[in-house]
């Protein structure tokens, strides 16, 4: 699209984003949650809806919901009550859904994400309700009819939906990131996007550059990952922008993406919240969360992305990058925590989280439970490297692949063992220099005539006759004495 019909517009973007929660039983039965069963096999009579049968809420559903509203600095609603959100749909064996309407569980929060200029950027929450999910339909290559698996009916959700603040799919991504950080944080939520375990529907619309009055919203779904999420926004207003060039209307719908054409597709005209005929579930009393419930949930409260971001930040000292990387998941963040227990050196920390074990872990795509040695091991070869026992070097290299290998070792253990501890002895190393010198007379002659970028040559070569081992402070000072004399 041509940028300056592009530029006249502004895009509206609101997301909705359902989280499958971590529990072991379903939100109102006590039928499993485990995923990838055979198909039908976790359900009961009161998944299916059997005449008599009465649901009961499960307290875990409500302590994680609360949990993500603490963390997105939302209000929490003491007085909740649960109603039937009705509609007909084959996977839905009950013929409604048991969620929230009225009194949503978290209220008016906020998430602080970055724009497409990196700048910090403030997105509101409308509101956080629990609800259950529906089963799944699906459809075998080649085939007409259509499967239901039921074994997803009735799993726990919260759904977060945001105020229309995002601006442009850079700030929807970083949302969806920021969400994505903070339910695995908190525990309550795998993040799979791609196993249908966090899910986003996106409500665009365009309107004039510095128009108040919103344009007509379309809601896109079916997208499992965060960059289709991104391609979808984008087609979508482009798609938009285009009717209204040609002096069109927006109609109001639901549109599917497909992630192989990247475009949207009709799937039904948009509903209205009659159409859903809300209204209080009977079969459920109203849920009160008291002071001291609520109390004792926010004591357990983990420490999340950003408190640990301004942390390594402002305590340690790291740069703003390594403080995004070493927080981007929670594992490697509370590793990266504990190694800097055993080590003040901070920046060397971050070095090697970032480096030699983020490529080990990557190499083998291995998660950093199944990494072998623990933050004291990697506080001693930091602790090695700074007291110039051993070259950062040969610790990467050496030490750090053998002991990979032999995680029972200590880092001292191994440079002792395998002959990798630095050579700082003066007088042994001013005999290597002089080797050094002696064989490359015309070298000395172009360093002395004024090419004293040589020094990185004789520096190599005095490193591979001792192997690594030599003290590169004493050897340099050693080399310069000689050839400046």
């Amino acid at each position: 699209m041509d940028k300056d019909i592009r530029d006249k517009y502004q895009a509206v973007i609101g997301l909705e984003v359902h989280a499958q929660l971590l529990t072991e039983s379903k939100a109102y039965a006590a039928d499993s949650t485990e995923y990838g069963m055979m198909p039908n096999t976790n359900i009961s009579v009161i998944t299916l809806g059997h005449p008599g049968t009465l649901p009961r809420v499960n307290k875990k559903v409500v302590e994680m919901a609360v949990k993500m509203g603490l963390a997105t600095n939302c209000d929490i609603t003491r007085y909740n009550v649960y109603a039937r959100k009705n509609y007909f749909y084959p996977d839905l064996p009950k013929g409604y859904q048991i969620t929230q309407d009225k009194t949503p569980v978290c209220t008016h929060g906020h998430l602080t994400v970055k724009n497409a200029e990196n700048e910090e950027k403030r997105i509101g929450i409308t509101r956080i309700h629990m609800e259950e999910d529906a089963g799944k339909s699906m459809h075998l290559p080649g085939e007409v009819e259509t499967l239901v698996d039921l074994n997803r009916a009735g799993v726990p959700l919260i759904e977060i939906v945001s105020e229309p603040d995002i601006r442009d799919s850079v700030e929807a991504y970083n949302y969806l990131t920021e969400i994505k950080k903070l339910v695995e944080y908190l525990e309550i939520c795998d993040g799979n996007m791609e196993e249908g375990s966090l899910r986003c529907d996106a409500n665009v619309s365009v309107m004039l550059q510095g128009s108040t009055i919103y344009g007509t919203k379309v809601e896109v779904k079916n997208m499992n990952s965060f960059r289709n999420v991104q391609r979808a926004i984008e087609h979508e207003i482009e798609r938009q922008i285009a009717i209204l060039e040609r002096g069109e209307k927006v109609e109001g719908e639901t549109r599917g993406y497909d992630a192989n054409t990247g475009i949207t597709t009709p799937q039904r005209s948009k509903e209205t919240l009659n159409d859903y005929r809300y209204f209080p579930e009977p079969d459920l009393p109203p849920l009160i969360i008291e002071q001291d419930w609520l109390e004792g949930i926010r004591a357990g409260m983990p420490s999340l992305p950003q408190e640990l971001y301004n942390r390594f930040v402002g305590e340690y000292g790291l740069p703003e990058y390594d403080a995004a990387v070493l927080t981007d998941a929670k594992e490697i963040a509370l590793y990266f925590e504990e190694l800097c227990k055993d080590t003040t050196n901070y920046k060397a920390a971050s070095n090697w989280m970032m480096g030699p074990v983020k490529s080990y872990l990557n190499e083998l795509q291995l998660h950093i439970r199944d990494f072998p040695l623990s933050p004291e091991q990697i506080a001693q070869i930091i602790a090695l490297v700074d007291e110039n026992k051993v070259s950062h070097s040969v610790a990467a290299k050496k030490l750090f692949p053998y002991m990979l290998d032999h995680p029972e070792t200590t880092a001292q253990q191994v440079a002792e063992e395998q002959n990798l501890l630095q050579s700082a002895d003066s007088e042994e190393l001013g005999q290597i220099v002089n080797e050094v010198l002696a064989g490359n007379p015309a070298k000395v002659a172009e360093y002395k005539a004024g090419k004293q970028s040589l020094i990185g040559m004789f520096m190599g070569e005095i490193m591979k006759k001792t192997k690594g081992k030599a003290d590169p402070k004493v050897a340099n000072k050693l080399l310069r004495e000689s050839l400046n004399a």
